[in-house]
């Protein structure tokens, strides 16, 4: 891993091959990693339930629902195509698409030919998408005509210049300047296909983390890892066995959609795709489904309940609603108890996709107030800097190691700082875990607030702020002092437009018994949050405007 995409199955930040070799003999001991590929467990899916399906719905083109025996028979179709344009084991090919049924059949297609994917937001252009395809030398690029109202052929005269990429696909009407349509590529008899060997522990998917403090590290995810993810995923994720439909809204792009290539086919249960969140269409796919399941953040779940509540649909057969990606306060997971739905707390990230769960059987408080506990075969330890374990109880980073954790950045300079010996990750969480296991992430590393020289959690002044002040969301980040280093500044949306000020604030947090350096020092109301595609509150860009702000005022 020097620089490219890795060419080996990963190392866990350099664990020695012994060490390596005893974890993954005890993963599959425990059913966890298998010989098996994700080509091959689709094979095995459309044998067992092909009419197992996805139904995918957008304001833009007509509803299309797939099979998994038509996924399959597809996917080694396009495989072979894809062959035959060059594309092999140790490739790269790098998809730009909505969350449409074909984006879905063409990454199996891709995984078929011993390539790894490289799925990418569709609303990244300009210097986001250029270091994307550049970083990973992506060889193919399969890309949408147009979405959104989004011309994505203004995109390719930049491109055609990247030295490895040798081939655009379009899928739409129209191409331009050596892109080729993909509907032409599909025309006539495919190919003979020449069948790749192919390795479990080889790396399948290439995914870019959000760069929020550096440029994006490319997480690296084999086939036993994104499969071990899928077999885990429902330990204590439920739906109703008399509905067993959930709804998706994931972007392709992220790790959740990569997910989706294993979970339906593993589950048996079905999907409802929209390839965009929109709360009013996503409330109608819950009533017109029966969905049972889903999962998100407060951003779609209040989106949802704010329909109901206008009486523009229901959600009475959603019974389970899983939560995480960004601050959940127990008022949400309340929220949804109140309304006859089992709510829990999720924890994970790119590299390491669900490691801890709550469990809907769990009574609310503990629900409420953490993580739930490791999924199977998981460890986790919390960690002082030194990497030293902290005292039962006590606050640290929580370091993790497991079946799904992806084996490695694709540059080796992005994992020097990324692992503790023994192939621990380093998630940058700070944490605690109960004497019963349970996990409660405390904050992020970079959202600690040290204001005159104590670390605040910027976590727990959110959940105040929701809990006693009439916020709807918070999010809180620090803003430069000269005399005590950094103060807490909290952007609120109030549940009413009634005025929110500093003062009541202040005294709502005295009034609720919190310590006085805790309470917010600057509040800024505002309608909305700037959010990741799913609703992640970028604090990054609110602490850009704090500095601007301040630059200005002080010029």
């Amino acid at each position: 891993m020097n620089g490219s995409p890795s060419e080996g199955r990963g190392d866990y930040g350099g664990l020695p091959a012994t060490e390596l070799a005893s974890l993954k003999a005890r993963w599959r001991a425990e059913g966890l990693h298998a010989d098996e590929t994700i080509p091959q467990m689709l094979a095995r899916a459309a044998r067992e339930r092909g009419d197992v399906s996805r139904a995918f719905h957008s304001d833009e083109r007509e509803t299309r629902t797939i099979t998994l025996a038509e996924a399959y028979e597809l996917s080694r179709d396009w495989a072979a195509r894809l062959q035959a344009l060059g594309v092999g084991p140790g490739d790269t090919v790098a998809v730009q698409m909505p969350n449409w049924w074909e984006a879905w059949v063409f990454g199996y297609a891709v995984l078929t030919t011993g390539a790894r994917i490289l799925p990418i937001h569709f609303t990244y252009v300009g210097p986001d998408l250029d270091y994307a395809l550049r970083e990973s030398r992506a060889k193919v690029l399969f890309m949408a005509e147009r979405s959104r109202g989004l011309d994505c052929l203004d995109r390719i005269p930049a491109l055609e210049s990247l030295p490895a990429l040798e081939t655009i696909l379009v899928q739409g009407e129209r191409a331009a300047g050596k892109a080729k349509l993909w509907r032409d590529v599909l025309a006539g008899p495919a190919p003979d296909f020449q069948e790749p060997q192919l390795h479990p522990d080889d790396v399948c998917i290439l995914l870019f983390t959000s760069g929020t403090t550096s440029r994006p590290k490319g997480v690296l995810h084999t086939h036993n890892t994104m499969l071990a993810e899928g077999r885990t995923f429902f330990t204590r994720r439920r739906v109703d066995p008399d509905n067993p439909t959930l709804l998706t809204a994931a972007v392709y792009g992220h790790i959740g959609c990569m997910i989706d290539l294993v979970r339906g086919p593993l589950s048996g249960f079905c999907d409802a795709v929209r390839d965009r969140w929109e709360a009013r269409e996503c409330l109608e796919l819950i009533g017109r489904y029966k969905v049972s399941g889903m999962s998100g953040t407060p951003f779609h779940l209040l989106g949802l309940l704010d329909m109901v509540d206008r009486g523009l649909g229901d959600i009475s057969s959603l019974k389970y609603f899983s939560m995480g990606a960004t601050t959940i306060s127990p008022t949400h997971i309340q929220t949804l108890e109140d309304r006859g739905i089992r709510a829990t707390r999720v924890y994970g990230s790119t590299e390491h996709p669900t490691v801890c769960s709550g469990d809907p059987n769990d009574p609310l408080q503990v629900r409420a107030t953490n993580e739930g506990r490791v999924l199977p075969g998981i460890e986790v330890r919390i960690v002082d800097d030194d990497g030293s374990d902290v005292a039962g109880g006590e606050a640290g980073e929580l370091v993790t190691r497991g079946p799904e954790l992806c084996v490695g950045y694709m540059h080796e300079d992005h994992n020097r700082n990324a692992w503790l010996p023994g192939g621990w990750f380093r998630t940058g969480d700070i944490a605690t875990m109960s004497a019963g296991g349970y996990i409660t992430i405390v904050d992020r590393k970079k959202d600690i607030i040290i204001r005159g020289g104590e670390n605040l959690s910027s976590k727990e002044i959110e959940d105040a702020l929701v809990l006693h002040c009439g916020a709807r969301e918070a999010a809180v980040v620090a803003f430069p002092d000269e005399r005590y280093g950094e103060r807490v500044c909290a952007f609120i949306i109030p549940h009413s437009p009634s005025e929110i000020s500093l003062e009541q604030i202040r005294a709502q947090f005295a009034a609720a018994g919190l310590a006085k350096q805790k309470a917010p020092e600057r509040v800024e109301v505002v309608e909305d949050f700037p959010r990741t595609a799913l609703g992640k509150i970028k604090k990054a860009e609110l602490r850009d405007w704090l500095k601007a702000t301040a630059e200005a005022e002080a010029g």
